[in-house]
C-alpha cells in the first residue's frame, strides 16, 4: 500500500509540475501562440494573441494582450490592446460564458456575423473603444467609447442581445452621416423593444438631448427631443434636407423643443430658430395627430428669392387637418398676416384673413411658370374667405411686357384661389385699384379693376384708368373652360389715339386725342400662343377724322 501510495504521490506532483509548466507556457509568447494556432485551427475564427496574463492577487481574471479576433476570410471583429475575462465557477458547465469581459483600447466591428458570437458574459465593458455598427438597431461609428451591457447575451439579430441594460458614452461619434461629440446613451432592450431612456450629445455647436422608445414592428415614440443652439451648415437644399423625415419608419413625438438655431443649405437658412412640436405621428409620408401643435418663430427665413423677416407661425393639429391660428411676417418691406385650416378629407386650404400690407415687391422671372404649374397633391384647392390689400408696390420686370402698380390696394372676398391642383381665379369677389401704374411704358393714373368669378366665367364688372389725358374704361369676360375663350371691350374718351400701340394693337396713323372703341375675342389657353386667336376690331376718331382697324386670326388690317 505504501508503494501505491507513493506511486500516486509521484504521479500528482509530475501532473501538478505539469499544470505549473503548462501555466507557465501559456503567459509565454510561444503559449499565445500555440493558444491562438490551436483555435484558429479547430473553429471557424480566427485568433491571435500576443501574451497571456495571470495573477494570483486577481485569480478569477485572465488577461489577453494584443487581441485580435473574428472570422476567418473578414475583417477582424474586435481588436484590442487587452482583453479581461472575468471567470467563475459556472465557467466549467459553460466554458464561453464569463462573468465580465472587458475590452481595452482597440477596435470593435458590429456585423451580422459578429451577433452570432458563441460567446456572452454577465457582464460586458468598453474602455477606450473604436466602435463600428452597420448591422444594429442604431448603425454608427464612435470614437473613445466607454461602458457597459448587462447582461451580454448576443443573438442573431443583435450584438447587444434582446434582454440587457447598457450605458455607454464617446468622445465623438458619427450616426447616418450626423457628427456629435461628447455622447451619452443610456437604455435597455427587452423582447426585442429598445428603450433609450437618457440620450445627449453635443451636435454642429449645440446640444441635443432626447428620450425614445422602439417598438418590435420598428415604430418609434419619442417622448422628448430638445435641440438647443444648433449651428448647423449642410450642402442640401431644403427639400433634401427635410427628405429623411419622410423616409423614417412610424415615429410619434410628444415633445419637440427648438431653441436658438441657425440652419444654412443651399439656397436656404434660417435664423434664430425656435420651435414647439407637440404630439405628432410621422407614417409612410405623412402625418397623424390627436391634438397636436406647433408654435414656431425665427428672426429670419430665407428660401432662394424668398427672405421672411420675424416670422410668426401657431398651427394645431387633428385628424380633421390642421388650423393655422396665426401666420405672420414682414415681408419685402411690408406685413403678411394670414390665418385659416387645411382639411384633410378634401385637401383644402381656407384662409380664413389674409392681410397685405406695404410690400415693395419684384415679381420673380418664373411667375407665370408658377401660376400655370399644378400643386402639390396634399393641395387640391385654395380659398381666401376675407383679402385686404394696402399701399403696395407691385413690379414685373419681364422685357416684353414690364408693369408696375403704385399703392395698390384692393380687397376680395370668398376667392377661390385653385382648384382640383390648378391656379386662377375659380370663384368669388375681387376689386383694386392703385394711385398710379405702368403698362409696357404706358402710364396711367388710379386704375381700377373689380370682377365676379363662378365656376363658368370671370366677369370684369369695372375697368377704368386716366391716361396722360382722357378716360379709358372696359369690361371682360374670360371662360373657365380649359380654351379660356376671352372677350375684351373698351372705351377711351378723349384719350391719345395710339395709345394702344405700346400693348400689342398696330400704330393708328392718328395723334390727336379723341374716342376710340376697342373690341376683341381670344383665347388664353395656356399650351397656345394668344396671337393667332385673336379676332378684333378698333374705331377711332379725332374730330373729322377716323380709322377703323380689324384683326382676323391674328393678323392685322385696316380700312
Amino acid at each position: 500500500m505504501k508503494f501505491v501510495g507513493k506511486i500516486l504521490l509521484s504521479l500528482l506532483v509530475i501532473l501538478l509540475a505539469l499544470v505549473i509548466v503548462l501555466y507557465l507556457l501559456l503567459q509565454t509568447r510561444w503559449g499565445a501562440s500555440w493558444l491562438s494556432r490551436t483555435v484558429s485551427q479547430h473553429s471557424s475564427y480566427q485568433l491571435a494573441v500576443g501574451k497571456l496574463e495571470h495573477n494570483f492577487s486577481a485569480p478569477s481574471h485572465l488577461i489577453l494582450h494584443d487581441v485580435s479576433f473574428g472570422h476567418k476570410t473578414r475583417p477582424a471583429t474586435l481588436v484590442a490592446k487587452s482583453v479581461d475575462l472575468g471567470l467563475s465557477a459556472g465557467q466549467f458547465s459553460r466554458p464561453l460564458h464569463f462573468a465580465s469581459v472587458l475590452l481595452n483600447q482597440g477596435t470593435l466591428r458590429i456585423t451580422s456575423k459578429t451577433s452570432q458570437l458563441p460567446l456572452s458574459a454577465a457582464r460586458l465593458q468598453l474602455s477606450e473603444m473604436a466602435v463600428s455598427s452597420h448591422h444594429d438597431m442604431l448603425p454608427l461609428d464612435a470614437q473613445h467609447v466607454n461602458g457597459g451591457v448587462m447582461p451580454w447575451q448576443p443573438e442573431a439579430t443583435s450584438f447587444i442581445g434582446n434582454n440587457a441594460s447598457f450605458q455607454f458614452s464617446a468622445g465623438s461619434l458619427t450616426f447616418k452621416d450626423i457628427p456629435a461629440r461628447n455622447v451619452l446613451i443610456e437604455g435597455r432592450i427587452r423582447s426585442k423593444q429598445l428603450e433609450l431612456s437618457n440620450m445627449g450629445a453635443d451636435v454642429a455647436r449645440g446640444s441635443v438631448t432626447a428620450s425614445a422608445q422602439r417598438d418590435e414592428q420598428g415604430s418609434w415614440q419619442v417622448s422628448t427631443l430638445r435641440l438647443n443652439n444648433l449651428r448647423l451648415q449642410s450642402s442640401k437644399t431644403l427639400a433634401e434636407f427635410l427628405q429623411p423625415l419622410l423616409m423614417l419608419p412610424a415615429v410619434h413625438f410628444e415633445r419637440v423643443d427648438v431653441t436658438d438655431a441657425r440652419l444654412e443649405g443651399q439656397n436656404w437658412a434660417v435664423t434664430d430658430l425656435n420651435l414647439a412640436l407637440k404630439n405628432i405621428t410621422l407614417r409612410d409620408g405623412d402625418w397623424e395627430s390627436e391634438d397636436g401643435s406647433l408654435s414656431m418663430n425665427a428672426s429670419s427665413f430665407v428660401n432662394g428669392a424668398l427672405l421672411l423677416n420675424d416670422p410668426i407661425v401657431n398651427m394645431t393639429f387633428s385628424p380633421q387637418g390642421a388650423a393655422l391660428t396665426q401666420f405672420s411676417s414682414r415681408w419685402v418691406n411690408g406685413l403678411i398676416r394670414a390665418s385659416g385650416n387645411w382639411t384633410r378629407s378634401d385637401k383644402k386650404l381656407t384662409l380664413d384673413d389674409v392681410v397685405i400690407a406695404g410690400l415693395e415687391y419684384t415679381l420673380p422671372p418664373a411667375w407665370r411658370a408658377f401660376w400655370l404649374s399644378r400643386l402639390p397633391a396634399w393641395l387640391h384647392a385654395v380659398e381666401v374667405t376675407k383679402l385686404n390689400v394696402s399701399h403696395n408696390l407691385i413690379i414685373d420686370i419681364d422685357p416684353d411686357f414690364p408693369f408696375q402698380l403704385t399703392s395698390l390696394d384692393g380687397n376680395g372676398s370668398n376667392l377661390l384661389l385653385a382648384r382640383d391642383r390648378e391656379w386662377g381665379i375659380w370663384g368669388g369677389n375681387l376689386s383694386f385699384n392703385a394711385a398710379e401704374a405702368t403698362f409696357n411704358r404706358v402710364d396711367l393714373r388710379h386704375p381700377s379693376l373689380a370682377l365676379t368669378a363662378d365656376s363658368n366665367a370671370i366677369n370684369v364688372t369695372e375697368m377704368s384708368a386716366f391716361p396722360r389725358s382722357g378716360l379709358l374704361e372696359g369690361l371682360a369676360t374670360v371662360s373657365q373652360q380649359p380654351q379660356r375663350a376671352f372677350s375684351l371691350s373698351l372705351h377711351g374718351r378723349e384719350t391719345p389715339l395710339n395709345l394702344l400701340q405700346d400693348w400689342g394693337w398696330p400704330a393708328v396713323p392718328l395723334t390727336e386725342n379723341g374716342e376710340l372703341t376697342l373690341k376683341m375675342q381670344g383665347s388664353l389657353a395656356k399650351d397656345a400662343p394668344l396671337k393667332p386667336s385673336v379676332n378684333g376690331s378698333l374705331s377711332a376718331v379725332a374730330g373729322d377724322k377716323s380709322v377703323q382697324q380689324t384683326v382676323q386670326a391674328g393678323n392685322l388690317g385696316s380700312r
